[in-house]
């Protein structure tokens, strides 16, 4: 840009020669700058204005668009993330199918010390240990005195403690707020619940993750946030399941048994309503695994899952159940039961000698091995083995625990004629209880499996048809007739109906053979029998009661006795009124027919040979 002088030369000299004031000519010139200045500054000043409401324009319109979207969007709960959401992600709460709390979290403290801050180190070991008898003092004072910059003390302490702690006046001593896994109902459910234990930790935080039971099976789940904290719903009820244990731990201690396990399981649906195995534990303190010896001696050891017992006479319905699903017997049908009888160099014998003949129903009714081994020689040792394999003795229980493929039955590697004998009976193939249960639901189930569970109200296929409805409720009207006049009288309830099947088992030793005064007795039952809608399993770890001045061992007068007082304190607990005496001839008229059957006369050949 070219600056026009103030004074021009040219000008200043024809303004001298013509007599006129060079001092105008340098103002003219000054004003004409000035205003060209002015102008500059204006539409600079006029760009910025401009430039500023554009600016604003943006910003308003911005905030115009996104408020209005929001305005016309579902609303939405906002959700923070940070780096150390993994740690500090609540873990879901467990209940009941009543929504009766079973684990939940409770904040609580941590302790550590940063021992360099420590003012007088041995008063301050002289007070944790009086606080935490369990510290000790000689580990302590290693730790406190040495070249440490940080150490654990205690990962939860109570409000208690940390107020006690608080009064020592330690810097060095500092506290960590954390989530605990609490279980309030103490023992009950334990084994279920299996217990939990912490993670990856820090001062202010530690992640919970299960170690057994649900908690472990689920563990994911529990600490999924995208599930929003909804409390995983089992399938038991805690007021069952606390009468159970209670009924159970009485029963054991009566008849000095070893250990006990109980089940109790919905027909239809295969939920399992209480499930207890003692000794049991606390999961607030779970104990150490044993690291030796037998696992059974561990409170740790779940029975009903995990448990191989030889489950005695109770297997013997089976046999039974599927010769008359194939037309080969009938309830009537008279089977050869002259004991003993020899499979080789092999004796098998009954408890009682019954003699001659025995109709099918009395087989089951007196629990006569020699009748079962003929009922199932009938049926080959191919379809016996297939039968088993439907009703899920060949692989462990799907229930939801990581203990359940421990409990994988033990079967035989071959299947002889000896063996397809004794497991006819009950011996030579160990199974856990909860196999036992699901397989005498799947009998009350009209023959259609059913698949235990512990989640309240899953959706799951409906199971396969592996035994006929005739033939499965012929079986429920035997196991009836084993209550009304059978081995298990001592289990009746008036008014439950209750149908099942009693199993004494001799315990194997570990070295070979089986021990002369140790047993395993079990009565597996159904009720009510008219309408099975649930399974009443128990039972006893080496049992013995003195009777008749000697040692009973036999379920009939161990087992039975339990399950009939567990029905009496279940049954009104699920909400099952028992059955009034208007109701009795309707129910005898349901079972009189099958008493009139007769068995096909190619049947009765083979039973008399």
């Amino acid at each position: 840009m070219i600056r026009t002088p103030l004074r021009p030369l040219a000008r200043i000299l024809r303004a001298r020669e013509t007599g006129a004031d060079p001092d105008e000519i340098e103002a003219e010139n000054r004003a004409r700058r000035h205003a060209e200045i002015q102008d500059k500054a204006r539409r600079r000043a006029e760009g910025r204005l401009i430039l500023m409401a554009a600016v604003f324009i943006c910003a308003f319109g911005t905030v115009g668009v996104r408020m209005g979207s929001l305005a016309a969007s579902e609303p939405v709960e906002p959700q923070a993330q940070a780096s150390t959401a993994r740690i500090m992600s609540q873990r879901a709460d467990i209940t009941d199918r009543n929504g009766m709390v079973l684990a939940t979290n409770l904040l609580t403290y941590s302790l550590y010390a940063h021992p360099h801050q420590l003012v007088d180190a041995e008063n301050t070991i002289t007070q944790l240990t009086r606080i935490f008898p369990d510290l000790d003092p000689a580990r302590l004072r290693t730790d406190l005195t040495g070249d440490r910059k940080f150490l654990w003390i205690k990962k939860k302490i109570s409000p208690e403690q940390m107020q006690e702690v608080h009064d020592i006046g330690e810097p060095g001593l500092l506290f960590g707020p954390r989530e605990m896994r609490l279980y309030p109902n103490g023992h009950i459910a334990s084994h279920i619940l299996g217990g939990s234990a912490f993670g990856k930790e820090g001062v202010s935080s530690a992640e919970v993750l299960g170690v057994a039971g649900v908690e472990k099976a689920f563990d994911g789940w529990l600490r999924d946030p995208a599930n929003e904290g909804a409390p995983l719903a089992l399938s038991i009820d805690l007021t069952a399941q606390a009468a159970m244990e209670e009924v159970l731990a009485s029963g054991m201690s009566v008849m000095n048994a070893k250990g006990a396990a109980g089940i109790l399981m919905e027909v239809k649906t295969g939920e399992i309503v209480a499930m207890a195995s003692l000794p049991d534990f606390d999961p607030n303190d779970r104990p150490k695994p044993l690291l030796k010896g037998d696992p059974s001696d561990s409170p740790l050891f779940n029975r009903a899952v995990q448990g191989q017992y030889e489950l005695g006479s109770t297997f013997k319905i089976f046999p039974v159940a599927q010769a008359m699903d194939l037309g080969l017997i009938n309830p009537n049908t008279m089977i050869n039961a002259s004991s003993p009888m020899r499979i080789g160099k092999y004796r098998i014998n009954d408890f009682h000698n019954y003699g001659g003949q025995l109709s099918v129903t009395d087989i089951i009714v007196k629990s006569s091995n020699v009748g079962t081994v003929r009922i199932a020689q009938i049926l080959g040792p191919d379809r016996q083995k297939d039968f088993l394999e439907k009703l899920g003795f060949f692989e462990p229980t799907p229930i939801e625990m990581v203990e359940a493929p421990t409990g994988k039955p033990l079967v035989p590697t071959r299947w002889p004629a000896v063996t397809s004998a004794t497991v006819a009976f009950g011996h030579g193939l160990a199974a856990s209880p909860l196999h036992l249960a699901a397989a005498y639901a799947t009998i009350a189930n009209d023959g259609r499996k059913v698949t235990p569970t512990l989640v309240h109200r899953r959706t799951r296929p409906e199971g396969a048809q592996v035994l006929s409805p005739q033939a499965a409720d012929l079986a429920i009207s035997m196991l009836r007739q084993v209550v009304t006049r059978g081995t298990a009288r001592a289990s009746e309830v008036p008014g439950y109906e209750i149908a099942g099947k009693t199993g004494t088992a001799d315990k194997p030793r570990p070295s070979g053979g089986y021990y002369e005064n140790k047993v395993v007795s079990t009565f597996a039952s159904v009720f009510p029998a008219s309408n099975p809608q649930y399974v009443l399993l128990v039972t006893l770890d080496e049992p013995s009661i003195n009777r008749g001045g000697g040692e009973a061992r036999t379920a009939g007068v161990t087992a039975a006795p339990v399950a009939a007082e567990l029905l009496r304190r279940l049954a009104p607990l699920v909400g099952l009124a028992p059955i009034t005496e208007e109701k009795l001839p309707e129910i005898a008229a349901r079972f009189e027919p099958r008493v009139e059957q007769t068995a096909p006369a190619a049947v009765k050949l083979v039973a008399n040979n």
